[in-house]
């Protein structure tokens, strides 16, 4: 009798790293030649072995890809050191993280094995290869399904049967913070087997660029209701060159911008897209418009471009956005208070949807009463950016911002614990929403809640989260006057 396919899948999301049995490190010598390593390898029956002096002095490592690619392919000696041709982009994490945090970290990094690190030490390793066997029966091999896909029809097909994924994620208790994460690998993944189609039908590059996104995709928070929010950056290219790397920019963005459309992540309606003119620039253009911008300071500049500083690179040269985070980094330290007045300001706008009573307040739509669960949000992710950016903080996720900020001392354990759970909940509400739309109703997945629809629990629930976030902005606003 074969396993429930669903069991299997229910044991694979509580499972943690530990509990896999990582394997032992098998170190090498960074003087060591190939050929000793490729024997050690051979030996153990392992297809990793760690290059260093000990298991806390790693330097970097080699697979057997590397012996293919960097030794094979470029007609080397195996006798030469076995540190010239290791790769070092070594990435770790805790046993107590759980699998699929781990299956998302491989997929961001594009990392094949993840070190485990304890307490400073590094205490085994893990493959990809072993998580998936961990749930080769379970819906969690479709995201490995997607990296594997390259044709757009393929590409369309997977993106809508994201919300069967996401229902049943949820319906397993999965955090709302984690099934984003799934959301936002799979988005990721469709739009860099997008861009390796394209760059094979316009050619290479003519310049270094990073292909990066804004906004809930820039935060690692998409839904199922989400369009494109995306730019470009490349290198500083000489004048003669430069309208034909523009050029060639701008034609790659748009020919990337419509097959991501056809396959169902739409075009953006504000038109922020590496297909605009607007947001398609060298590095150097984009320092002048982070400097316009903060120099600036207005509320109105605020307002439009605070969706600038949740962005994250996915494909192309990361040192070039690294590059332009360094220089935010710089104009926040010397940024005047009317700066963070502003976005201060612009996220005050929107009061919780509480009455005088404190009963949840709605608006009427299509003949029932119904609330924005994007805009009961917004407040939580405009605020924590302002701190994050008041602190010097570039991580973009919210969460992650919020324990970062506590960290730093800014919010206490309690606040920092109501912040995310709030965000949490509300983000499980909208996502359950919208798999509920298209799943049962067969309809778009849209942001709005019906308010009919959900248990006197979960109703109380949100009045208790909206008095938070109106303390939350209470305190925000306080800070603000006593600063201004």
């Amino acid at each position: 009798m074969q396993p429930d396919s669903s069991f299997i899948a229910d044991q694979f999301y509580s499972k943690r790293v530990r509990d896999l049995h990582f394997r032992h490190l098998r170190m090498c010598k960074a003087d060591a030649s190939v050929t000793e390593c490729a024997m050690l390898m051979a030996k153990e029956q392992v297809s990793c072995v760690f290059i260093g002096n000990s298991v806390n002095q790693i330097s970097g490592y080699i697979t057997d890809i590397t012996l293919r690619d960097r030794l094979l392919a470029q007609r080397l000696s195996p006798a030469i050191q076995v540190s010239q041709i290791m790769e070092k982009d070594m990435v770790s994490i805790h046993p107590d993280s759980y699998l699929v945090e781990a299956l998302m970290l491989m997929f961001r990094t594009k990392s094949r094995y993840l070190l485990v690190e304890e307490k400073g030490e590094y205490v085994g390793w893990i493959s990809r290869t072993k998580i998936l066997t961990e749930q080769s029966q379970g819906p969690f091999m479709f995201i490995q399904s997607v990296k594997e896909a390259r044709q757009i029809p393929e590409l369309k097909s997977k993106w809508e049967r994201m919300p069967d994924l996401i229902h049943l994620l949820l319906s397993r208790g999965m955090k709302a913070g984690i099934v984003n994460q799934i959301i936002t690998t799979v988005a990721d993944t469709i739009t860099q087997r997008v861009i390796e189609r394209v760059l094979k039908e316009v050619g290479p590059a003519p310049a270094k660029f990073v292909f990066f996104v804004l906004g809930s995709e820039g935060r690692g928070e998409l839904t199922l209701k989400t369009d494109q929010d995306n730019a470009i950056i490349y290198e500083d290219k000489a004048n003669e060159h430069r309208e034909e790397v523009r050029a060639y920019f701008l034609q790659f963005a748009t020919r990337v911008s419509t097959a991501m459309d056809q396959i169902g992540i739409s075009f953006c309606e504000g038109e922020l897209m590496a297909m605009n003119p607007k947001w398609t620039h060298s590095l150097s253009h984009w320092k002048r418009n982070y400097d316009a911008w903060v120099a600036d300071s207005s509320q109105e500049t605020a307002m439009k471009y605070s969706t600038f500083f949740d962005c994250r690179a996915i494909y192309g040269e990361d040192s070039l956005l690294e590059a332009l985070k360094s220089h935010m980094d710089t104009l926040m330290e010397n940024a005047p208070e009317r700066f963070f007045f502003s976005l201060g300001f612009n996220a005050l706008q929107y009061e919780p949807p509480l009455t005088f009573f404190r009963q949840i307040k709605t608006e009427k739509i299509d003949g029932e009463r119904q609330i924005n669960l994007k805009q009961t949000m917004r407040p939580i992710v405009d605020l924590v950016r302002i701190y994050a950016l008041k602190y010097r903080i570039f991580e973009t996720n919210t969460v992650t911002r919020i324990a970062l900020l506590q960290g730093k001392g800014v919010f206490n354990a309690k606040e920092a614990q109501e912040l995310t759970h709030a965000f949490d909940y509300l983000m499980s509400l909208r996502l359950e929403n919208q798999a509920e739309l298209i799943l049962q109703r067969g309809q778009k997945p849209k942001n709005h809640l019906v308010i009919a629809q959900i248990t006197k629990v979960q109703q109380v629930t949100l009045v208790e989260i909206f008095k938070i976030i109106e303390e939350f902005q209470a305190r925000i606003k306080l800070a603000f006057t006593r600063q201004l």
